[in-house]
Protein backbone atom coordinates (compact mmCIF):
# COMPACT_ATOMS: atom_id res chain seq x y z
CA UNK A 1 0.00 0.00 0.00
CA UNK A 2 1.81 3.54 -0.80
CA UNK A 3 1.79 6.01 1.43
CA UNK A 4 -0.39 8.92 2.14
CA UNK A 5 1.88 11.68 0.86
CA UNK A 6 2.42 8.81 -2.21
CA UNK A 7 -1.31 9.36 -2.68
CA UNK A 8 -2.05 13.00 -2.88
CA UNK A 9 1.28 14.71 -4.38
CA UNK A 10 1.83 16.37 -7.77
CA UNK A 11 -1.74 16.82 -7.78
CA UNK A 12 -3.22 13.67 -8.10
CA UNK A 13 -7.18 13.06 -8.15
CA UNK A 14 -9.53 10.98 -6.38
CA UNK A 15 -12.97 9.60 -8.25
CA UNK A 16 -16.52 9.05 -6.96
CA UNK A 17 -16.70 4.93 -7.21
CA UNK A 18 -20.46 4.66 -5.06
CA UNK A 19 -22.77 5.45 -2.44
CA UNK A 20 -23.42 3.17 0.17
CA UNK A 21 -24.59 2.32 3.82
CA UNK A 22 -24.48 6.78 4.27
CA UNK A 23 -21.02 6.59 2.79
CA UNK A 24 -19.31 8.34 -0.47
CA UNK A 25 -16.56 5.97 -1.33
CA UNK A 26 -13.47 7.39 -3.53
CA UNK A 27 -10.88 5.95 -5.29
CA UNK A 28 -7.54 7.55 -5.56
CA UNK A 29 -5.42 7.01 -9.03
CA UNK A 30 -3.52 4.02 -7.37
CA UNK A 31 -6.74 2.49 -6.77
CA UNK A 32 -7.05 2.93 -2.64
CA UNK A 33 -10.93 3.07 -2.12
CA UNK A 34 -12.03 5.17 0.92
CA UNK A 35 -15.21 6.32 2.35
CA UNK A 36 -16.78 9.76 3.72
CA UNK A 37 -19.41 9.74 5.74
CA UNK A 38 -22.03 11.53 4.83
CA UNK A 39 -22.26 13.20 8.56
CA UNK A 40 -18.85 14.87 7.85
CA UNK A 41 -20.24 16.41 5.00
CA UNK A 42 -21.88 19.46 6.22
CA UNK A 43 -22.44 21.83 3.62
CA UNK A 44 -19.63 20.67 1.40
CA UNK A 45 -20.05 19.90 -2.46
CA UNK A 46 -18.64 16.26 -3.49
CA UNK A 47 -17.54 16.24 -7.19
CA UNK A 48 -17.20 13.04 -9.01
CA UNK A 49 -13.17 13.99 -9.70
CA UNK A 50 -11.43 16.06 -7.03
CA UNK A 51 -7.75 16.79 -5.54
CA UNK A 52 -6.90 13.59 -3.31
CA UNK A 53 -5.11 16.63 -1.31
CA UNK A 54 -8.44 17.40 -0.36
CA UNK A 55 -9.57 13.84 1.19
CA UNK A 56 -6.33 13.34 3.17
CA UNK A 57 -8.67 13.40 5.93
CA UNK A 58 -10.69 10.66 5.13
CA UNK A 59 -7.88 8.77 3.18
CA UNK A 60 -5.40 8.51 6.56
CA UNK A 61 -8.63 7.06 8.37
CA UNK A 62 -8.71 4.45 6.32
CA UNK A 63 -5.15 3.54 6.17
CA UNK A 64 -5.16 3.42 10.00
CA UNK A 65 -8.24 1.34 9.98
CA UNK A 66 -6.29 -0.97 7.67
CA UNK A 67 -2.87 -1.20 9.77
CA UNK A 68 -5.24 -1.61 12.79
CA UNK A 69 -6.88 -4.46 11.67
CA UNK A 70 -3.81 -5.89 10.42
CA UNK A 71 -2.28 -5.53 13.64
CA UNK A 72 -5.06 -7.34 14.95
CA UNK A 73 -4.79 -10.56 12.65
CA UNK A 74 -1.36 -10.82 13.60
CA UNK A 75 -1.99 -10.70 16.91
CA UNK A 76 -0.11 -7.45 17.42
CA UNK A 77 -3.12 -5.68 19.23
CA UNK A 78 -1.74 -3.24 21.72
CA UNK A 79 -3.78 -1.55 24.72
Amino acid sequence: MRTLKEMVVNNQKVRFVHYQDKELWYETECGFQFPVPISDTGNGIFLSEDKAISFMRWIRKQIELIQKSEQQANGLEFA
